[in-house]
């Protein structure tokens, strides 16, 4: 009976770290990924691939998971100070905007691609900045949109980074630069609007001469728009009288003077 009591105390003494191996081993064991999540697995160090999503079992201590998001992530770049092509002093940021399509590669091939993908955001924005000029800065913001996109995109590609858009968010100039540009949209305004006011005076002048032409040829127009002048003045000024002659009269003294000339 003795022995018996012995023996039993021998086993409990060797579940109980068992029980609580197991209730230690068991979280490390069990990993459950979402539909977003992949996990690359090292086996004492050696790369045994990307799984998931759902239900993965690991051996305890022997294996190693790095869990990866395959979401777009949005990456604030910082501020930079950038002198263009034609040497105006800017400060530009941007916003990146990047996923992981290939989990074994962000893991295997950098060692952050966090922090390497915004450095590389970085040293692209001063780079294709400096080789534009101020006007292309503010007015085609777009095609240098596109181009910074397909650079970093093409360097990120082998640590399996799909670089998917980049966005330049501010352009703060100096202030001496904001007032000489508020000159220069003054004096393009001006200029526009003197050339509106000479299309216009050419456009009546032209009209002019084609109702000079038309009186030419029809004299009888010239006696209505006599005619017609003489009733606005007399719309305006109700106490004027006036007489009304026939342009007959006036030519006589025409062919009058033409003769004695």
């Amino acid at each position: 009976m003795e022995k018996l009591i012995q023996q039993l105390f021998n086993l409990g003494s060797w579940i109980v770290p068992i029980i609580i191996l197991g209730a230690l081993a068991l979280p490390q064991m069990f990993r459950v990924l979402r539909e977003y999540e992949r996990g690359v697995i090292f086996r004492l160090g050696k790369l045994i691939g990307a799984k998931g999503p759902g239900l993965i079992i690991l051996i305890p201590i022997i294996d190693r998971m790095v869990k990866i998001d395959l979401r777009v992530v949005t990456l604030d770049v910082a501020r930079q100070e950038i002198m263009t092509r034609d040497n105006v002093p800017v400060t530009v940021d941007a916003v990146l905007y990047f996923r992981v399509v290939d989990p074994v590669a962000a893991v295997v091939k950098v060692e952050n691609f966090w922090k390497a993908t915004a450095l590389l955001g970085q040293t692209t924005l001063r780079s294709v900045l400096g080789q534009a000029e101020l006007d292309d800065l503010l007015a085609h913001r777009e095609k240098i949109n596109q181009q910074l996109q397909e650079i970093i995109d093409r360097q990120t590609d082998p640590w399996g980074v799909k670089v998917t858009a980049v966005e330049v968010k501010d352009v703060a100039l100096p202030d001496g630069m904001k007032r000489a540009m508020a000159k220069q949209a003054e004096a393009e305004r001006e200029r526009r609007a003197k050339i509106v006011n000479a299309e216009g005076e050419f456009q009546a002048a032209e009209k002019m001469v084609q109702a000079a032409q038309m009186i030419a040829k029809e004299p009888i127009a010239l006696q209505l728009r006599y005619l017609q002048t003489m009733r606005e003045i007399a719309s305006e000024h109700s106490t004027t009288t006036f007489i009304p002659l026939p342009l007959e009269f006036f030519q006589a003294f025409t062919r009058r003077k033409d003769g004695g000339a």
